[in-house]
């Protein structure tokens, strides 16, 4: 070959291999738009919780994000689950096979979770959940592609469960909620207090959204039980405390709120709530990133402040992000891999880490509600009583029922 050839030729291969090397490096989409999207409850039981606020926590995750993933725009769409799993079910259906969803965040209500997490793991799509507690998400229903990040009922049961056993709480009945969020979480409270030789001596199951307590109170007070536990969430939680006080029952009996949240502090108010311990993942009045998060939020919601659910939203949002930016493509595997691999170390959790199992292992805090007089400023309501490492927050892995977990 003449000499001015080959260099030509060997100038126009080394620009076609930085040109790979650049468009390799920059990554690619399938289907030239990542799309997130929010299942959630958006006008029901949970709706203050979750709903339009999970919406706009995965909006901010994206736009801080910058909006973009290797040139392409990222996109975000949500749906109303009505709190029926198979609602969720064929919705998530929906949105993998002809929607072009690539992940579908938030997941409140347990059922619905386990649903969306059996359609995921079908299609090999990936699934976020930060609003359901059902361990159930990473033991029967695990897959590579679903993650349990904000909170569960194991770690419920061992902060705030396990705190009112060592306080002398060896006595319970529990007020449930008839679906798979509140039946699991009355089962993993109730092991703990027996595993420390306490008792379980009854218990009384509603339905999602009754507004008559009284039958129920009425059970709780006859067992005579020390505590009554309540295994619910949201205005279910909100009503059966309201109940508990018009009936009498905390003149002699403690209720333990299970999954409380800072919107159910907010709407008893302080001279009702006070003193009563939860356990969560994170509180919007931790520390400068915390409060600086909280403050764009609440600006954006008109006026609520995040909770635990609401930061995980963001917080596995952009994890997600980061994770199909390393990987180089939206392909499943690859982002699978890549969200085990990165630590996670944000506004939510310092040190999170997603184990095989596709639970995101992070520190958990047990809260006590404050008075009237220790409240500075609103919704300053809460104070910190310990902190749960997370190793010893969450379900250790030789407890695992996961398929994806070497034994």
């Amino acid at each position: 070959m003449d000499l001015k050839l080959w260099a030509a030729a060997s100038v126009v291969a080394a620009s076609v291999g930085v040109a790979q090397a650049q468009t390799a490096q920059q990554g690619k989409l399938s289907n030239d738009v990542l799309r997130i999207g929010v299942l959630t409850d958006i006008s029901g039981v949970y709706a203050d919780i979750s709903g339009k606020g999970a919406v706009e926590a995965v909006k901010m995750a994206v736009e801080d994000f910058g909006g973009k993933m290797f040139g392409k725009p990222i996109e975000v769409v949500f749906a109303d689950h009505q709190n029926k799993a198979d609602v969720g079910a064929a919705k998530a259906r929906e949105w993998y096979d002809s929607g072009q969803v690539d992940m579908i965040n938030d997941l409140a209500n347990s059922g619905v979770a386990l649903a969306v997490a059996g359609v995921a793991k079908e299609k090999k799509r990936h699934a976020i959940v930060n609003n359901a507690s059902n361990v159930g998400v990473t033991n029967a229903q695990c897959s590579p592609y679903t993650v349990h990040y904000t909170y569960d009922a194991y770690s419920l049961a061992n902060g705030t469960g396990k705190a009112i056993v060592e306080g002398g709480g060896d006595t319970w009945f529990f007020l449930t909620v008839d679906f798979a969020f509140g039946i699991g979480l009355e089962q993993q409270v109730g092991d703990v207090v027996r595993n420390a030789k306490g008792r379980v001596v009854g218990a009384a199951r509603h339905p999602l959204g009754t507004t008559d307590f009284s039958s129920y109170v009425l059970q709780a007070q006859a067992s005579k039980a020390k505590i009554i536990g309540l295994a619910s969430t949201g205005n279910d939680t909100i009503n059966a405390i309201k109940a508990a006080n018009e009936f009498g029952l905390t003149k002699n009996q403690k209720l333990a709120a299970l999954l409380l949240w800072i919107q159910d502090v907010h709407a008893l108010g302080l001279p009702v709530a006070q003193g009563l311990q939860l356990t969560n993942a994170w509180y919007w009045d931790m520390n400068d990133e915390t409060r600086a998060f909280a403050k764009r939020y609440q600006q954006r919601v008109g006026g609520q402040m995040p909770n635990m659910a609401h930061a995980g939203d963001y917080s596995s949002t952009m994890h997600y992000l980061k994770a199909v930016q390393a990987a180089g493509s939206d392909d499943p595997d690859a982002v699978s891999a890549k969200m085990r691999e990165l630590p996670i170390n944000d506004l939510f959790a310092k040190g999170g880490k997603i184990r095989e199992d596709g639970r995101m292992v992070h520190d958990m805090y047990l809260w006590q509600v404050k008075t009237p007089a220790e409240s500075r400023y609103a919704w300053d309501y809460l104070k910190l009583v310990k902190t749960i490492p997370g190793e010893q927050a969450f379900m250790p892995l030789a407890q695992s029922t996961c398929y994806l977990v070497k034994k």
